[in-house]
């Protein structure tokens, strides 16, 4: 059910208790070194009248920068792009969404026009067609590994969650795993947006993620702080507490 992509790139190229945080000078985008070539970058979005954080990541490579995820605030596409760059010199060459809603999405379009290869599922893209959001340009069907550079991950689809086309990135070496929405962070007390989640199926996808991947050693949320590796058992409990109150 997998296929290896390899992708020969030829483009020259936060909110937790982790170290090397930096602010881009508006506070409404912040980059955290994770470890080794990974950062978690924050952006933020008026939700009921307070800014609401929403977590993305990028790995620096030897071909370029991967983008896992698209900031939130359109105001910060560009800011991202050039913080990237003044900080490790390289471009970014690729992108991928983890699913259709605007948190994950709303750069793909921007960042096809500035030359990004941008991907998602086919999945995610006939959703954000129906759902007037913005679209990758390529696509696959099915669990998919990427190889840019030196870097490898594999983008694998755990079943239905906080969205009918979630999917998660698994970086195997370093033992990362990037969640996306369909994982909770331990800072979180409830589901959030559940306008588009299948409440029954999520506890299987999670448990789906847990016999694939092990014990990870850093999982990144859609939201909120990714400084504990528990989120895929929070998660759980969340949901196990939603059910009890129907």
């Amino acid at each position: 059910m997998k296929t290896l992509v390899l992708l020969f790139i030829t483009v020259l190229t936060i909110h937790c208790t982790l170290p090397a945080t930096a602010q881009t000078g508006n506070n409404k985008l912040t980059i955290t070194h994770l470890t080794g070539d990974f950062y978690v970058y924050t952006t933020y979005h008026d939700f009921k009248g307070t800014p609401f954080p929403s977590n993305s990541m990028y790995v620096v490579t030897s071909k370029g920068v991967v983008l896992i995820d698209t900031p939130w605030d359109s105001l910060q596409f560009q800011p991202l792009l050039d913080s990237i760059e003044v900080r490790h010199h390289k471009k970014a060459v690729f992108c991928i969404s983890t699913h259709f809603h605007a948190d994950r999405t709303a750069g793909l379009e921007y960042y096809r026009q500035k030359g990004i290869k941008t991907w998602s599922t086919d999945y995610t893209r006939r959703l954000c067609a129906e759902k007037n959001e913005k679209q990758a340009e390529f696509t696959f069907s099915k669990d998919t590994t990427f190889t840019i550079g030196n870097h490898t991950f594999q983008a694998f689809y755990p079943g239905e969650a906080h969205s009918k086309d979630n999917i998660v990135i698994w970086f195997k070496k370093e033992k990362i795993l990037y969640g996306g929405c369909a994982v909770k962070s331990t800072e979180a007390n409830d589901l959030g947006n559940l306008s588009d989640a299948n409440v029954a199926q999520w506890p299987e996808s999670i448990k789906n993620m847990m016999k694939q991947f092990g014990k990870p050693a850093f999982i990144i949320p859609g939201h909120l702080s990714w400084a504990s590796n528990k989120s895929l058992e929070h998660t759980l409990k969340l949901l196990q507490e939603n059910e009890s109150r129907k």
